[in-house]
């Protein structure tokens, strides 16, 4: 279990980094197997240069003191700028760049294959693709997957694709034996891990974490019944937390338990409602967290 860490915010709207790091220490305590810093449950996009190192820097740093994994999100919708993003985490302590299919331009299947090729050769440390076709505007279709899972200095894919669904199925049976397939879509990650996935990257991990981290391991022991009790607790809690635009509700429910300073996301987004943060409170609470 990865968690895609939130990135909380002081209340002059500064990024709050020593909140950041006691939101990564606590995780890490609850069992999960690494932090992903700037993905979009830390919306990055919206970070200026230096708020993502110093992101990264803290992550790293944690990760290093935990022996834990820190995979950087670090994909753009240019093949140039995912080359610096990457090449920029030399010597950081990150031991993996999360790279996003480029969105908005909706390259050619043979777009995106150059495209993840010349990063992962240019590449300091390993990639792991990130296939979110909702968010992207572009899959990356199994055969592409599949040729890429075969690409040095490629090992991994978080597939948030919104299903188990028959491409899914063909990269889990296809893919090389060392080439991870992490679940990205929360309500499904039991299901997709017992069918062989290697585990999952959740924003719901956020609260409840150490549940979250035995139902991914009861996938990977095939322990059915155990797993499927987890699964069924945790369905609400998945639910309620993706009720608005991400992370809002997730920064609400920490603001609340004090674990961050403000429930504030950065512009376009918008603050969670309050019915929102309710219900999602409710469902974490049902759920023993």
């Amino acid at each position: 279990m990865y968690v895609p860490l939130v990135t909380p915010y002081a209340a002059d709207g500064s990024v709050d980094l020593e909140a950041l790091e006691r939101l990564a220490v606590r995780v890490l305590d609850a069992g999960v197997a690494g932090l992903v810093p700037l993905g979009t449950t830390g919306e990055a996009p919206l970070l200026e240069p230096d708020e993502k190192r110093a992101v990264v820097d803290v992550c790293a740093r944690v990760g290093q003191a935990r022996g834990a994994h820190v995979i950087v999100g670090s994909g753009t919708n240019s093949t140039r700028s995912t080359i610096r993003a990457v090449e920029a985490l030399a010597g950081t302590g990150a031991t993996a760049a999360l790279c996003v299919v480029p969105y908005y331009v909706r390259p050619s299947q043979a777009g995106i294959i150059a495209h993840f090729e010349a990063v992962a050769a240019a590449s300091p440390v390993p990639i792991v693709l990130y296939n979110i076709p909702s968010r992207t505007g572009q899959p990356l279709e199994p055969d592409s997957l599949l040729r890429l899972a075969n690409t040095a200095n490629v090992v991994g894919v978080k597939q948030s694709v919104g299903a188990v669904d028959v491409g899914t199925l063909r990269v889990l049976a296809e893919a090389p034996a060392d080439f991870a397939v992490l679940g990205g879509d929360d309500p499904i990650l039991f299901p997709l891990v017992l069918l062989g996935g290697a585990g999952a990257v959740a924003a719901s991990a956020h609260v409840c974490t150490r549940r979250y981290v035995e139902m991914i391991e009861c996938g990977l022991a095939g322990k059915v019944d155990e797993g499927r009790a987890h699964h069924e607790a945790l369905l609400p809690v998945a639910r309620a937390c993706f009720a608005e635009p991400n992370p809002a509700v997730f920064k609400g429910v920490l603001a609340g338990q004090g674990l961050i300073a403000t429930p504030d996301v950065r512009a376009p987004l918008a603050n969670a409602s309050p019915a929102s943060v309710e219900a999602a409170r409710a469902a974490i609470a049902a759920a023993g967290g």
